[in-house]
């Protein structure tokens, strides 16, 4: 399996090197939905089996657990092979462990285990860390400079057109809406609890069936396609590690976006939570108003991607943490659908914020860019720290809302890298 390989991107040949590059770009786009998709069914997930394993909301965000440090487990593995063997390598890679990894929940549903929910879930996103860390910087290079991050937000639409569908037609099929009372749960007998947790568990079967053999054909589709890789701008510069850390914009940028997968992950996974505690909504329907979650990240993507034309990226990205914070504290101190309106607003506002920070923490890498890429998808453990601490503030405190300071603290963290890039700019 060969890589054809393209010369770096020269404005001389724009319009032939972009016919090559345009179905690799197209393919490798489409892994953002799909990507998107599992990842959005996360907070489907998540109540689902709180309701069904009778968990704390501490012990349900260890399904976020799970799949995040698989971010920072195989980010460098991931570089390692992508700077060794090429993107399309680590593409392959990285679509197998998804494919085997969402086939694996129908046994995990068989045994009628958390630990082996966990576990198929940690292998999902190890596929899934494969693939951020190849198709995020290669989005960015397959085209002019100027407009890389345009191009990458645009990619990332599709990543939120999955955000509306995986929660709108596919939550339904998992969330039964059977909630047990503990009055109800204690007057079951052994085997009526039994089947009750053997039906909620075998809800998840199809879906994620269904998800893995697509992928595995779609890694067959990969493997015999060919795929550009782009040369080093000089053979005789190594990558290191020490090198790229001395990028300002790559500290800031690993912290940054540490915070915001922190605060999307904490905001979306506890959505429905939020929606059956604060309006008394049904499972169901807190599901469909989440699919309006993913919808509004999706115009929010589609939307910014047209605003950068006119706004830098980093201003636009001040302005949505700003708008973030306040919409944060409404959610805390609101009540009734105030606050399921607020949640899918913090969507729309939050849809920039993974290309944009991604695409300024590897501006200037150069030949380290393949490492600064592996660092920063590292950062996306955030992703396991920071629910995990809304969930202990919920649990302590008995509120889900109280939780929220969690991303609010985040998006105030994001402002201020996003200033510290505008400072940057001026000097």
């Amino acid at each position: 399996m060969k890589e054809a390989v393209f010369p770096e991107y020269d404005t001389s040949t724009k319009v032939k090197t972009s016919k090559k590059w345009l179905l690799p770009y197209i393919l490798v786009t489409s892994l953002f939905f799909f990507w998107g998709f599992v990842h959005n069914l996360d907070p489907i997930l998540i109540p689902h089996l709180r309701k069904a394993f009778s968990l704390t909301d501490f012990e349900s965000s260890l399904v976020d657990s799970s799949v995040f440090i698989a971010y920072f487990a195989m980010a460098l593995p991931a570089g390692f092979i992508m700077r060794k063997y090429g993107y399309k390598s680590g593409i392959l890679v990285g679509l197998l462990f998804f494919g085997i990894g969402s086939v694996l929940f129908v046994p995990a549903a068989n045994s009628l285990e958390y630990s082996y929910f966990l576990g198929a879930l940690f292998i999902i996103a190890c596929g899934l860390t494969f693939l951020e860390t190849a198709a995020n910087p290669y989005v960015t290079i397959l085209g002019p400079p100027e407009t890389a991050t345009q191009r990458l937000n645009f990619a990332q639409s599709f990543n939120g057109l999955a955000a509306y569908i995986a929660p709108a037609y596919i939550g339904p099929l998992i969330l039964s809406n059977k909630t047990l009372s503990p009055e109800e749960a204690n007057a079951m007998s052994d085997a009526q609890m039994h089947a009750y947790v053997v039906a909620e568990a075998a809800s998840v079967k199809m879906p994620y069936l269904t998800l893995g053999l697509i992928i595995l054909v779609i890694t067959v589709i990969f493997y015999f396609t060919p795929m550009p890789d782009v040369k080093e701008k000089s053979t005789t510069e190594v990558s290191s590690f020490k090198e790229a850390f001395k990028s300002i914009k790559l500290k800031w940028g690993i912290l940054a976006q540490f915070f915001y997968v922190g605060a999307q992950v904490c905001v979306g996974s506890f959505f429905i939570k939020m929606a059956t505690t604060s309006a008394n909504l049904s499972e169901s329907s807190a599901a469909k108003y989440l699919g309006l979650f993913g919808l509004f990240f999706m115009i929010g993507r589609f939307a910014g991607t047209y605003f950068m034309k006119f706004v830098e990226p980093k201003k636009l990205l001040l302005v949505y943490s700003f708008i973030n914070i306040i919409l944060c504290t409404i959610a805390i101190l609101g009540n009734g659908m105030l606050v399921v309106y607020t949640l899918i607003a913090i969507a729309f506002f939050m849809s920039i914020m993974f290309p944009t920070i991604f695409s300024m923490g590897i501006d200037g890498l150069a030949h380290n860019t393949k490492i600064g890429s592996s660092l920063i998808v590292m950062s996306i453990v955030g992703g396991a720290i920071l629910p995990p601490i809304l969930g202990a503030i919920s649990d302590h405190t008995g509120s889900i809302q109280n939780g929220y300071i969690v991303p609010l603290i985040s998006f105030l963290i994001i402002a201020l890298f996003a200033y510290k890039g505008q400072q940057q700019t001026r000097q």
